[in-house]
């Protein structure tokens, strides 16, 4: 009993112990000596605040608003004054609406430290939030003495406010008055570009729609921060509010004088008149090449020989067109390659590496000789792409065999024809072609050496010269037009390869021209019912290319029209699909503009209309990031369309006769198969169309990433075989491991036609990297797949995009610091995804050399400084990681990680240059390419002073 009593008196004891503390603790928490004074006088204050008396009142509110001015806050707790305040706001707005306090000074200083302390509250949907409410009917007191919170909620309720009068005004069919918000707004716009806060106003001037505000408010100060704001803005922003953000930018680069940054823009916007204003605008003659410099990359020159751009001095004209139609990309190309090193011309055993493989050895007689000697010639062709000389076309050796090979085909001019006649057939066309790589960009010495190929006997060899001389002037412009010269006559010869060739050599060499005596040439081949539909889908491609985004109306018309009048039989050959791609192409990221063409595309008969319809739209959209497209596509690749069905169905129809057109050829088996697989054609594109939209960002390609792993795991054959190549179109020339992984694990399918495009979309993932790790994988998939031909010969031009140009070039179309996309490059890639989409009919039937699209987006990845007069000036610069900066507080470094190197140097994918030294001032913001430096005047030799 005595142990029991014992311990209830000690829990007894415990708990009044327990109570004494929470007191105490209350007490601490309750208030200082200080803070109750400060309370008891600030209630005082509410209380006074409310005297008849005016000078009693207005000296109380007087004490309230010095009160709350004065206090400061820590990034934990909020203002005293506030704190105390808070508790009383009923009662100061019932003063206020009680009619006491009569109108006046004292009456709009009241309202004031209404708004302020009405902060706290939730806004309330469809009325007028109360803290704007009341600086409404406040005084005009500077805005900014209330503290930079205040100010920011206030721009956040005139935001939800000037929303939800639009839409009541909306509902009554009214017009919506605004004036007093915006009259706020004029007041807190230059608060915020004062104070560094530069996303802010930006951000409020979108909502209120009054953009055209900003340009006035900038300043040499303030004008980095909000164009590099409004630039990423665009990306997130339906249209068109995209394109009037980037006009305002535009604006604001023009009025500060920074015309390399307001083309950047131009470029962006895509607007032939804005860039032709900017390039006007320009006074400086060395920054007008720089903008040569900057539109021969995107691909997009202007005529500067008549029209608003034209250039007077007969030496200048030269100098602009000599930069701006990439006539020095070869030499500056090599330039780089003769710094690094690496001008040895590579064979394809080099990039093999057969020696580093365990176990199975790919060489012996499982091995179909003519396929490897194929992928020989594309490996060659791409490593030793631009260099002008290899081991295999170009090398006197072995010449000797030549004239035995090939009747009429001479070995002179330096190139060993031996090497094209160790391949069958269509693989000539191919092998011939690949010197046209070889020789890339250089149009002067590269002509001459191919013009042997043009008069063979053999029609292969002499299609091969025709598409190698497209290869040559791709991308190089040339005031003499030899490409067009050499080509024009083969278009309408007889044999269909030739005319492949000159019509797919056009198509390179004018690419983004919009040369009109293309359209010409090549319309009526389109039209021409009695022309085979694989020559007519070339012809579609090469317009689609040349009049790339334009919209072009004669194009247009001819390839709906070759659409609406080939028998429904023509429509069933595979090529069909490339004829619906040329004429997307010619939409290509147009967006609207394409509503008109989709209508009649729905006109079409069934077996191509649901085709052209997805590849219309996705081409269009292309690079926009726009989320319901994507939506609508995810949408389209969820659906499992009914094949048996449609087999039954068409059996019940007498789908023999149809399927006899299908231009599988065989046994009736797989006449019926490919008769079926035409419904989930759309789904392909749709699955392609998701990387495409959403490339246009880092975050709308994660999400495609994400959008893909689910495709690979639920979708049908049809969506499954399209991810890697969508993979591969987001992470151009990018090798992410996670990527890498991905499309590894892909490339060992169960699925045949799944695990070809992964291992192609290896090769373009790496494209000119020459990762190691990739290569690797590679060597070790090439010993997986040494019996089967089809795989090896895709694993083996993947190991060759991967040391694409020994490593000096890119694919990506993205440049400028990832800021825009050449539309000529995305046309080529575009192309080269949807002939992965059908390997079977293109790239591992007779169509291969459909892989030389690929030098259409093909660019040197370097940075290379010249001086005043052109000529290379090697000077330090930092290369790094390149950091997002956008609405960072400061001055943030714009690179991490990195290295210091000597120009010419290369850039990867995510890295970022700028100057090492004060000596010299860059022309263009963004190191990249060729940039011209002049010298700094400012800058004083340390050794000198």
């Amino acid at each position: 009993m005595a142990a029991e009593e014992g311990k209830k008196e000690g829990e007894t004891k415990e708990v009044a112990n327990a109570g004494k503390k929470k007191e105490n603790e209350k007490k601490e928490i309750e208030l200082s000596e200080e803070d109750a004074t400060l309370k008891e006088n600030l209630e005082l204050m509410v209380t006074r605040s409310a005297d008849p008396q005016p000078g009693v009142a207005k000296l109380a509110l007087e004490t309230m608003r010095r009160e709350i001015k004065s206090a400061t806050s820590s990034m934990t707790s909020v203002p005293k004054p506030l704190k105390f305040l808070r508790p009383h706001l009923q009662t100061l707005k019932d003063s206020y609406d009680s009619g006491k306090i009569a109108e006046g000074e004292n009456k709009m200083l009241l309202a004031d430290i209404i708004s302020l302390l009405a902060m706290t509250n939730a806004p309330v949907e469809g009325v007028l939030p109360e803290s704007l409410k009341y600086r409404l009917v406040g005084s005009n007191e500077d805005i900014g003495t209330w503290g930079h919170e205040y100010v920011r909620n206030l721009a956040s309720e005139i935001g939800m406010e000037y929303h939800r009068r639009q839409e009541v005004a909306t509902k009554d069919g009214e017009q919506v008055t605004v004036d007093d918000l915006m009259s706020l707004v004029d007041v807190i716009i230059p608060f915020h570009m004062k104070h560094n806060a530069e996303p802010e106003a930006v951000d409020l001037l979108i909502e209120v729609e009054r953009l055209d505000v900003l340009e006035s408010h900038v300043n040499e100060s303030n004008y980095v921060r909000t164009c590099l704001y409004l630039f990423s803005c665009s990306s997130y922003l339906p249209e068109p509010e995209d394109s009037e953000v980037l006009t305002v930018a535009h604006s604001i680069f023009m009025k500060v004088g920074k015309f390399t940054d307001a083309m950047r823009v131009a470029l962006r916007l895509g607007v032939q008149e804005t860039m032709e204003k900017t390039f006007v605008a320009t006074i400086d003659k060395q920054e007008k090449r720089q903008l040569c410099y900057m539109l021969a990359r995107h691909g997009h020159p202007l005529r500067l020989d008549e029209g608003p751009c034209e250039v007077s001095d007969p030496d200048e004209l030269e100098a602009l067109q000599t930069i701006m139609s990439n006539s020095n990309l070869s030499a500056n190309y090599l330039t780089l390659a003769r710094d690094l090193d690496v001008m040895e011309a590579k064979l394809p055993e080099d990039i093999y590496k057969t020696h580093l493989m365990e176990g199975r050895a790919p060489a012996g007689a499982a091995v179909d000789s003519a396929r490897a000697n194929l992928a020989a010639t594309f490996v060659n062709a791409f490593v030793n792409a631009g260099f002008g000389h290899d081991k295999l076309l170009t090398s006197s050796e072995g010449g000797e065999g030549a004239m035995a090979a090939g009747d009429g085909a001479s070995a002179g001019a330096g190139s060993n024809v031996s090497w094209i006649f160790k391949n069958k057939d269509h693989g000539k066309m191919s092998a011939a072609a690949s010197l046209g790589s070889i020789l890339l960009w250089d149009v002067e010495d590269g002509l001459p050496r191919v013009d042997n190929y043009l008069y063979s006997m053999e029609h292969q060899v002499v299609a091969g010269g025709l598409l190698a001389v497209g290869l040559i002037n791709v991308n190089v412009r040339n005031d003499c037009d030899p490409a067009y010269g050499l080509l024009y006559e083969s278009v309408n010869k007889e044999n269909p390869s030739v005319r492949i060739g000159a019509i797919m050599g056009l198509g390179l060499a004018y690419a983004g021209c919009q040369k009109e005596e293309v359209q010409e040439l090549l319309v009526p081949v389109v039209t021409d019912e009695s022309t085979p539909l694989d020559v007519a889908a070339f012809a579609a491609l090469s317009l689609g290319l040349v009049f790339v985004g334009t919209c072009h109306e004669e194009c247009v018309q001819a390839i709906v029209q070759a659409l609406m009048l080939r028998p429904e039989k023509d429509l069933e050959d595979p090529f069909a699909h490339f004829l619906c791609l040329g004429l997307g192409l010619l939409f290509l990221q147009r967006q609207g503009e394409v509503e008109a063409t989709l209508e009649v595309a729905k006109t079409l008969c069934p077996r191509i209309s649901e085709f052209l319809q997805v590849t219309l739209e996705v081409c269009a959209y292309a690079g926009s990031g726009n989320v319901l497209k994507i939506q609508s596509l995810l949408a389209r690749c969820a659906e499992h369309p009914d094949l048996e069905g449609a087999e039954e169905e068409n059996n019940a129809n007498g789908g023999g006769a149809e399927g006899g057109g299908a231009s599988a050829g065989g046994d009736g088996d797989g006449e019926s198969a490919s008769s079926r697989e035409w419904i989930a054609d759309p789904q392909s594109v749709a699955a392609l169309g998701i990387a495409l939209i959403g490339s246009a960002e880092e975050l709308g390609a994660d999400m495609a990433v994400r959008a893909y792993d689910h495709l690979i795991r639920y979708g049908d054959p049809a969506v499954r075989k399209a991810c890697p190549v969508g993979l591969a179109l987001l992470h151009i020339s990018n090798p992410k491991l996670s990527v890498t992984d991905l499309l590894g694990r892909l490339s060992h399918d169960g699925n045949e036609e799944v695990a070809q495009s992964a291992s192609l979309a290896l090769g373009i993932v790496g494209a000119g990297t020459n990762n190691a790790r990739l290569a690797g994988q590679l060597r070790q998939l090439s010993s997986y797949y040494y019996k089967d031909p089809s795989l090896l010969f895709l694993v083996r031009v993947a190991q060759g995009l991967v040391h694409l140009g020994k490593g000096l070039l890119t694919l990506s179309p993205s440049h400028s610091d990832r800021s825009l996309n050449s539309n000529v490059a995305l046309a080529g890639l575009i192309i080269n995804a949807f002939t992965m989409l059908d390997m079977k009919h293109t790239i591992l039937g007779k169509h291969h050399y459909m892989l030389y699209y690929l030098f259409v987006a093909a660019q040197p990845r370097m940075l290379m400084t010249v001086d005043e007069e052109g000529k290379p000036l090697p000077v330090s610069v930092r290369v790094g990681q390149a950091v997002d900066v956008v609405g960072q507080a400061g001055r943030p470094k714009t690179i991490t990680g990195f290295q210091t190197h000597t120009t010419p140097v290369l850039l990867s994918a995510g890295d970022r240059a700028e100057l090492a030294t004060d000596k010299y001032i860059s022309l263009s913001a963004v190191l990249e390419g060729v940039v011209i430096l002049k010298k700094n005047p400012l800058y004083v030799d340390e050794s000198e002073a």
